[in-house]
């Protein structure tokens, strides 16, 4: 369960503690957008994996530091940040004009979704021309930024047909399409995938790390708190002196490489047994590790295709609209929407 209530009441906490300083302006603003993961999963020969863009948004809080010299607007200010992101990518899906094994990809056949909730403090530099005129009569200016945050997220897969079961896997054909039976089964059908993502990525040993006499399965589960930076820049329009829009681009860099549940290479089926008992729960991991069964047979060697690159870290990019509200607050009252 994802703890929002956490989140919430960590901003509230801190707006609550600048508050006390006698603070004069707040700013809300509401960003709607895209983001864009990139990680070990992807179709495209290109960086940009076009159909890897999936739903963002956040809401973003500024000027609400204490301002006893009533500046304008300061040029290197803070803001905080409550964000979503929907991370994720399907190896199995046509993209590009091609289907099946024309797809570069799809013999390992991934897939993944991170429903990605985060809190994160930026240091902002705003830029414009005349430091001593109001920004509502300048209209437009450029910012820039640079932070670090706090997010959670699991990422889950969407691997069987229903309830978690594996007389309800998925089986991948060469022709790129998703049946019933295995390959070659003249009395199966296609049923595609029902886009529920049920199986839990995290709570599964499905990779290794290392080989030789080196070589260990990752049996503790990755923690789902990730640390990220985010960077970005964008320019804001003064409709009114309450009222501004804006457009951003901003580039989130994370310090693991486990936002896919993707980094290294596949678990052995001996390693998977030895983390399994009951040939029930080896059978499933084998699956979930290997959905097409294409991408390893079971032993570490030169011919199982690596599962991810564990030396290049995930991220995502987030092109985002916003719409701002400024809000006005006295010495000995309440915060009023100003007019």
């Amino acid at each position: 369960m994802f703890p929002s209530r956490h989140l919430a009441s960590l901003s509230v906490c801190l707006l609550l503690t600048t508050s006390l300083s006698a603070q004069r302006n707040l700013e809300m603003g509401v960003q709607l957008g895209v983001d864009h993961f990139s990680g070990d999963l992807g179709n495209w020969d290109g960086a940009v994996q076009w159909n890897g863009i999936r739903p963002a948004m956040s809401i973003t809080f500024r000027d609400y530091l204490n301002n006893p010299k009533r500046y304008i607007t300061r040029a290197l200010t803070t803001e905080t940040r409550i964000s979503w992101h929907r991370l994720g990518y399907n190896e199995l899906a046509p993209t590009g004009g091609k289907s099946g094994v024309e797809m570069r990809n799809y013999r390992r056949g991934l897939n993944f979704r991170n429903d990605l909730f985060g809190i994160s403090q930026h240091l902002v530099l705003n830029m414009y021309r005349e430091p001593f005129q109001p920004l509502y009569q300048q209209r437009f200016f450029a910012f820039s930024f640079v932070g670090v945050g706090l997010f959670y997220g699991r990422p889950k897969a969407d691997l069987f047909h229903g309830s978690m079961d594996m007389t309800n896997r998925y089986y991948a054909w060469a022709d790129g399409t998703i049946r019933d039976k295995p390959r070659g089964d003249g009395t199966a059908i296609v049923i595609g995938q029902d886009g529920t993502y049920e199986t839990d990525l995290y709570s599964w040993v499905i990779e290794g790390d290392g080989g030789g006499r080196e070589a260990t399965v990752l049996s503790k589960p990755p923690s789902p708190w990730h640390v990220g930076v985010p960077i970005g820049f964008g320019m804001r329009y003064m409709v009114t002196r309450e009222v501004s829009v804006g457009m951003e681009l901003s580039y989130y860099m994370f310090f693991t490489d486990m936002l896919d549940a993707v980094s290294n290479r596949y678990a052995t089926y001996a390693e998977i047994g030895q983390a399994y008992p009951d040939s029930a729960s080896q059978f499933m991991a084998r699956y979930i590790s290997d959905p097409t069964g294409w991408g390893t047979n079971g032993e570490e060697s030169i011919f199982t295709s690596r599962r991810g690159n564990p030396g290049l870290p995930d991220s995502f990019s987030y092109l985002s609209v916003e719409v701002c509200w400024k809000f006005k607050r006295s010495r000995m009252r309440r915060s009023f929407v100003s007019l």
